[in-house]
């Protein structure tokens, strides 16, 4: 078997049992040696050539916010991608737990986050004040997730995720847009009262997945170069577009509570 079939046919493998039942009580697990080394690689080597070593020469995605600089990624659109893509999708499902429903496609993206020593073409080098995502998403149902895939071994001087644990069984918690000057830990005092994990230790291969229900933030990144990040998100394959305008996607040609459609957002579980 060549080197990129074997690539192909596995490029991460499957959760385990205690990881769920990890990932349903807390809002978040990491899964160490998910992926293999060579598609953290190729990931790179396409985030740098569509972003530039320093991961600032790409054109503003127009969300002018301090957390990462984002550039879509399209990896339907590569082979090699779309094998890890449909890997991820397998897991989402397993890690979604509903009977009869499967994980459909919804975003993948790069999301380096910028040196904040230096001065930065686009935004993008600053912390990233604790929210949810949910909200910025417009879907009609819970159950979306974000796989976060470092692209180097990174730790806290870097400006990785700290999780705030069991805050997804809280609720909605609004957008990130109406919080002021603060984060969702003044908006809902109640979330000082929960653990908060430290920024996460990655090594290559290691990744988190949170549910967007799950609070999480992250310093800035001290070091001279990009953390470069790879998120691929996904939400139930039965998720509808509630109507409000979303952050994520184009609704051109959509009606609200319309089902995501096949064709821009596949099952992939």
């Amino acid at each position: 078997m060549s080197d990129q079939a074997r690539v192909l046919e596995s490029p991460c493998r499957d959760v385990t049992a205690q990881e769920i039942a990890h990932y349903h009580e807390h809002g978040w697990v990491k899964l160490s040696k998910f992926i293999k080394p060579d598609v953290i690689a190729l990931l790179l080597q396409i985030a740098k050539r569509r972003m530039g070593e320093d991961g600032d020469s790409n054109d503003s995605y127009g969300l002018d916010q301090p957390y990462f600089n984002a550039e879509a990624a399209e990896g339907l659109g590569n082979q090699e991608v779309r094998a890890l893509i449909e890997g991820i999708g397998r897991n989402a499902t397993a890690l979604l737990a509903r009977k009869g429903i499967r994980a459909r496609y919804f975003s993948d993206f790069f999301a380096p986050k910028l040196p904040c020593s230096k001065q930065t073409r686009n935004a993008g080098n600053g912390a990233t004040a604790f929210h949810q995502d949910y909200i910025t998403f417009a879907v009609d149902r819970t159950g979306g997730m974000t796989f976060w895939i470092p692209l180097e071994p990174y730790g806290a001087q870097a400006g990785t995720m700290s999780f705030i644990t069991g805050s997804h069984k809280m609720g909605v918690m609004g957008s990130y847009h109406t919080y002021g000057d603060g984060d969702a830990r003044d908006a809902f005092p109640e979330l000082l009262d929960l653990p908060m994990t430290d920024p996460i230790e990655y090594e290559l291969g290691d990744i988190t997945v949170h549910t967007h229900l799950t609070i999480h933030g992250a310093g800035q990144n001290q070091t001279d170069k990009p953390r470069w990040a790879y998120l691929v998100l996904a939400q139930p394959e039965d998720a509808c577009w509630n109507g409000a305008p979303p952050e994520a996607f184009d609704t051109t040609g959509m009606t609200p509570n319309q089902r995501l459609d096949d064709e821009r957002f596949p099952i992939i579980g």
